[in-house]
């Protein structure tokens, strides 16, 4: 897009681009006060959403000129705002304009980078602190005074500048730099390629392919808009071209594509933020994902497979695989997340991490079968890098405010005392709720905007339930993640829908029912906690066990066939079976029984009644 203020506002934004990228890498080795770090970094990604989100010329003109005027004061002012005693010293008239100058910069900026869906609930949050006095019963509390709501949002830690920008600053941005850089040195091509020489030929081969390159590529992605951009360009057309609708092959690439953001080692930013929230190691969070994201890939790998079976659509020709490039000269392009993974291992930071990749992503490059990232090419990486940084950093520091008013509010305790009476103490009850309250705050949100108001409001009302904080977390985590798909708004079925040229709503309402497996997963995190690996070996390898046997249960009960068709009391079976082995908590001495009789079904699904069947015996 062409920035509205011309060329000097294009060589501005490729400026800030690489200064930027270069200050990130600097504060790696050499950390600055958090104050300089934040304001710095909140402030270069709003001047990079004017520039590459530009309206009106007289508009975009002043956005810059008062954001560059912002930078300037926290850039002289670092050291005051340090040093200051928050609620003692007083609030300068210097401090109030430009507070004020930073909160309106910053709500047009969200509203260009995501239109009026965070910006309404930020709005609706800001109206809340300036009314609350005069509302009644637990939604009262004293309100905000003018010079207390400048402090606490705009000079301090706790409000935009406050634990999601730290977030931003610290890992998030490293991890979207490894993620541009490796996609533009090859990466990209390599899973798709990779996933289409190991399942193209099967069965359904060209969803399948779809689910497995939109699983590696959500393993250095963490976005589920991004994953459906970059993966169903291509999938989804072969997937039309094989057969299915234009719906299914939108609905297919949306859930493949949302999982993404579940996947380590780069999950998506709210897992980054989860990890400051709860003051654990990123590695901790990633390790914690590992399990219920492979369980929710298998089983939608399993749903492809049944019905592709059943309908024998999306195979390909061993022609059309064959032609596939060799990938086998492209292999050293995984060298750059195995860099990563393995500097995780070695307890180093996320930053490290994510730089170590970042390099090692640089040099394979040049090998053969990369796209070498030549000096000519590092500006347009690091511009393509501040792009999408900008437009992340942007909402994360935005929601900010909506912690802020909620701390000082104390609406998160009021609020889950709200619901747990509202359920009548019922436990299915309040988690139904909790359920349908984090999918609801999900539409048209991004995931790491759900996931930390979810986190706010039902995170209390789980511990309250006496559930630790982890599988709380990781709860609303992934029913935030899902709303991504949950219709009746749901921005990675839209993107794929615009992709394919389906229908939006018949396209979400599709992906919805591909995933019905994956809502009953986080469930298992309350009930059954191993499988965040939390436990013994034994206890976690059981959990793995039971619940990745639910899934595919459920799997099956949703297709209905399994070497051939099922009637109705073999599908409420398996259905019985998945909700026993997913949600009963049960002992590892009744999961393994549990177990066992899964076993036993599937003998009887795929030996024993197709045998009965051949010789014409009812089954």
């Amino acid at each position: 897009m062409k920035p509205a203020l011309g060329a000097p506002a294009a060589v501005l934004r490729r400026a800030l681009g690489f200064a930027w990228f270069a200050a990130q890498a600097w504060i790696v080795f050499y950390p600055q006060i958090p104050m300089l770090e934040r304001t710095l970094h909140v402030m270069v990604a709003l001047l990079l959403v004017v520039l590459w989100l530009p309206r009106q010329r007289w508009a975009d003109a002043v956005l810059v000129v008062a954001a560059l005027a912002t930078t300037i004061y926290y850039a002289l002012n670092y050291n005051y705002l340090t040093e200051r005693m928050e609620n003692v010293d007083p609030v300068l008239p210097a401090d109030q304009l430009f507070g004020v100058l930073t909160l309106l910069i910053m709500l047009e900026a969200v509203r260009r980078v995501l239109g009026w869906n965070l910006l309404a609930v930020v709005l609706v949050f800001l109206a809340y602190g300036f009314t609350a006095m005069w509302l009644p019963g637990w939604l009262q509390f004293h309100g905000f005074g003018f010079n207390e709501f400048i402090e606490i949002m705009t000079m301090t830690g706790h409000g935009i500048f406050g634990i999601t920008t730290e977030t931003s600053v610290n890992i998030v941005f490293y991890f979207l730099a490894f993620s541009a850089v490796y996609a533009v040195g090859g990466g990209t091509e390599l899973f798709m390629d990779v996933a289409l020489k190991l399942v193209g030929k099967r069965p359904g081969g060209a969803a399948k392919a779809e689910v497995v390159s939109s699983a590696l590529f959500g393993t250095v992605s963490g976005s589920a808009v991004a994953n459906v951009t970059v993966t169903g360009s291509f999938t989804i057309p072969l997937m039309i071209r094989t057969g299915y609708s234009r719906e299914e092959a939108a609905a297919h690439e949306a859930i493949s594509s949302t999982g993404g953001q579940l996947m380590p080692p780069v999950m998506g930013i709210a897992a980054f933020v989860m990890a400051d929230i709860l003051g654990m190691p990123y590695a901790r969070i990633a390790l914690a994902a590992a399990i219920p994201a492979v369980t929710y890939y298998a089983s939608i790998y399993l749903l492809v497979h049944l019905k592709a079976r059943s309908t024998g659509k999306g195979s390909l020709s061993a022609a059309e695989v064959d032609a596939i490039p060799s990938v086998i000269r492209r292999l050293h392009l995984l060298l750059p997340p195995i860099a990563l993974l393995t500097v995780f291992l070695f307890d180093y930071s996320a930053s490290i991490a994510a730089l170590v990749g970042t390099v090692v992503a640089w040099a394979c490059s040049f090998l053969p079968g990369g796209k070498p990232i030549t000096f000519r090419r590092v500006f347009d990486m690091t511009d393509e890098c501040a792009k999408q940084a900008c437009q992340v950093a942007v909402p994360i520091a935005a929601i900010g405010i909506i912690i802020g008013v909620a701390i000082q509010s104390n609406l998160a305790i009021k609020f889950s005392s709200q619901l747990l009476a509202l359920s009548g103490g019922s436990l299915i009850g309040s988690l139904l709720f909790i359920t349908l309250g984090v999918l609801i705050l999900g539409m048209g949100l991004p995931t790491v905007a759900a996931y930390v108001i979810a986190a706010i409001l039902f995170v209390p009302a789980l511990t309250g339930l006496g559930f630790a904080l982890l599988p709380a977390h990781m709860f609303v985590f992934f029913f935030a993640v899902l709303s991504m798909v949950t219709p009746p708004v749901a921005l990675a079925s839209y993107t794929a829908a615009g992709i394919a040229n389906a229908s939006a709503s018949r396209t979400g309402l599709l992906a919805f029912v591909l995933g019905v497996p994956s809502y009953v997963i986080p469930f298992a995190f309350l009930f059954n906690p191993p499988i965040l690996f939390q436990g013994t070996p034994l206890e976690i390898a059981i959990a793995a066990a039971s619940v990745g046997g639910g899934a595919s249960a459920w799997c099956i009960m949703l297709a209905g066939w399994l070497r051939g068709h099922m009637n109705l009391v073999e599908r409420a079976a398996y259905g019985a079976l998945s909700i026993v082995l997913i949600l009963a908590p049960l002992g590892i001495t009744m999961r393994a029984g549990a177990l066992v009789i899964f076993g036993l079904l599937l003998l009887w699904s795929s030996r024993l009644r197709p045998a009965l069947a051949q010789r014409g015996s009812p089954a």
